[in-house]
């Protein structure tokens, strides 16, 4: 395959991952209320969250301007490194796993930098409303990650007799996701699956 075609495929991937992800968060987030949860089956539910955090809603460190300005860098960084293993003739399927972090990354990105200043939040039971540039609930670089993917695979009670943990309601996988974590999971698990060598082989010289 063609220098040109992989970069080609790589554009394309990175933009399907962008607008599919903006266009679930954009449903949910003027679809649903805050909180609100919408049952599929028993195992994977609809639940809209927002957070500051890393994906899956971990918590961050350094301050949310500090985690929006990372994320812009590692963004440039990863295209720079894409585009230079596209001209060393890297596998496609390599390419495609570093073109799905970059594009999970500047999903969430997108998030932090224009939702805070584009919706609004209302009170419950009220959907958020698009508003005029710089009315929404926060400043440009404070916007809120969107979540909705939510998997409940296993759920139990701990039993009475358990020490610190009586009684306790628990969760499998309670972490609640978007489109744009998918990828960046997919892309390095991918990555340390089918490429672990050419990981371990990394190096920024020219």
């Amino acid at each position: 395959m063609s220098r040109k075609t992989k970069s080609i495929l790589s554009i394309l991937l990175f933009m399907a991952v962008l607008v599919i992800d903006q266009i679930i968060k954009v449903s949910v987030k003027t679809g649903m209320y805050l909180g609100e949860r919408i049952e599929i089956t028993s195992w994977f539910s609809l639940l809209f969250v927002e957070n500051n955090g890393m994906a899956f809603g971990w918590e961050l460190w350094g301050g949310k301007l500090f985690l929006t300005l990372f994320r812009i860098i590692a963004i440039f960084a990863i295209g720079w490194f894409i585009t230079r293993e596209i001209k060393r003739q890297q596998p496609m399927g390599y390419i495609i796993c570093l073109t799905l972090v970059a594009a999970g990354a500047a999903g969430n990105i997108i998030d932090c930098l224009f939702y805070g200043v584009i919706f609004n939040t209302p009170p419950y039971p009220q959907v958020a409303e698009l508003q005029p540039w710089g009315y929404g609930y926060g400043e440009f670089f404070y916007g809120k990650v969107v979540d909705m993917f939510y998997f409940p695979l296993v759920e139990w009670d701990m039993p009475d007799w358990m020490p610190f943990y009586s009684g306790q309601h628990c969760v499998f996988f309670s972490p609640v996701f978007n489109f744009a974590d998918a990828a960046i999971s997919c892309g390095i698990i991918a990555l340390i699956l089918f490429y672990n060598k050419k990981i371990s082989q990394i190096h920024f010289k020219r």
